[in-house]
């Protein structure tokens, strides 16, 4: 047994415990870890979006040298729209950020939509245009039968122009077989990464801060 004596691994040694204290009952320790982390996290992502956003894209170019005037002074309009998300600190001035909530909500969806589209939906339909029969690849032909055709029934169970009976009803239940296995592999996904977290925090226990077992 050879315990850590380096300060950072103590500290995140008992951070961990502190987590780990909420399966006792929900206490201040925890709270307090929580609370840091929320913390932490938020200020992080504060830090990283100004230097890897805010400064190179606008700081830099409307303040920095050399300034080019016929350029860079349009920046000044995402500056003074962002200074109005500011305002809703301020009861009287409030309704400036609803100039800089509406550009948002406006033009970052008209931004993504063609990547979301190129990216989910397009790549997406020409994934699932699959020949039914690969030559010498009976496994593949399976397979990709199976896709296309779990791909049509869970299409025709959200189909709801028509009622689900009869041919419908049955493709329409095939369907929902196929969404309850896709729901069933995603959780199992889910717990499968929380449990390796897990795993890795006890590791970290049990090996970086207490040496008790070598991993």
């Amino acid at each position: 047994m050879h315990v850590s004596a380096s300060p950072g691994v103590w500290i995140a040694a008992l951070l961990t415990l502190g987590i780990f204290s909420f399966l006792y009952k929900d206490n201040p320790v925890y709270k307090f870890c929580e609370h840091l982390f929320v913390g932490v996290s938020a200020g992080y992502w504060v830090v990283l979006t100004y230097y890897s956003s805010i400064k190179p894209n606008l700081i830099d170019p409307l303040f920095g040298v050399p300034f080019a005037m016929d350029r860079h002074l349009l920046l000044v309009i995402p500056l003074v729209l962002s200074l109005f998300l500011f305002s809703r600190f301020f009861p009287r001035g409030d309704w400036l950020s609803r100039w800089s909530i509406a550009i948002i909500l406006g033009v970052y969806p008209a931004l993504r939509i063609t990547g979301f589209a190129q990216g989910d939906l397009v790549q997406q339909i020409g994934g699932s245009i699959l020949p039914f029969w690969v030559p010498g690849h009976p496994m593949t032909s399976l397979n990709n039968v199976l896709l296309v055709g779990g791909l049509l029934a869970t299409l025709v169970f959200f189909f709801f122009s028509t009622e689900h009976k009869g041919a419908v009803g049955g493709i329409a239940r095939v369907g929902v077989f196929f969404l309850m296995v896709s729901f069933g592999a995603s959780y199992g996904y889910t717990v499968m990464a929380r449990v390796s977290l897990l795993i890795g925090r006890v590791m970290f226990l049990l090996d970086t801060w207490l040496g008790v077992v070598r991993f």
